[in-house]
């Protein structure tokens, strides 16, 4: 599998994994059959729509992970509106 190189450090990006959860989180690197990701956040299914909840629950969620290319089946560049949901989500910055 290629993961495309068009995505810049800081990108909100969407990743689908062979597994079928859905996570989003800040682009940070791909390299070495690998993609690294800050902050990421599973999608999750609730009553008001789509939410945001921790990748995993043990880790700090703060944290930078690293996804093998083996577990993914595509990267694309988040939709705007749950971008902006991720972004209050980590940073507490609600934007307009």
């Amino acid at each position: 599998m290629i993961i495309e190189t068009a995505y810049m450090q800081g990108d909100i990006v969407s990743v689908k994994l062979t597994s079928g959860e859905e996570v989003v989180g800040r682009f940070d690197d791909a390299s070495n059959g690998r993609i690294t990701l800050i902050k990421p956040m599973m999608l999750v299914a609730q009553q008001q729509g789509l939410g945001l909840g921790p990748f995993m629950f043990s880790a700090a969620p703060d944290s930078k992970f690293t996804i093998r290319e083996a577990a993914l089946c595509c990267v694309v560049k988040t939709e705007a509106e749950l971008a902006k949901q991720y972004t209050t989500s980590t940073t507490g910055i609600a934007l307009p």
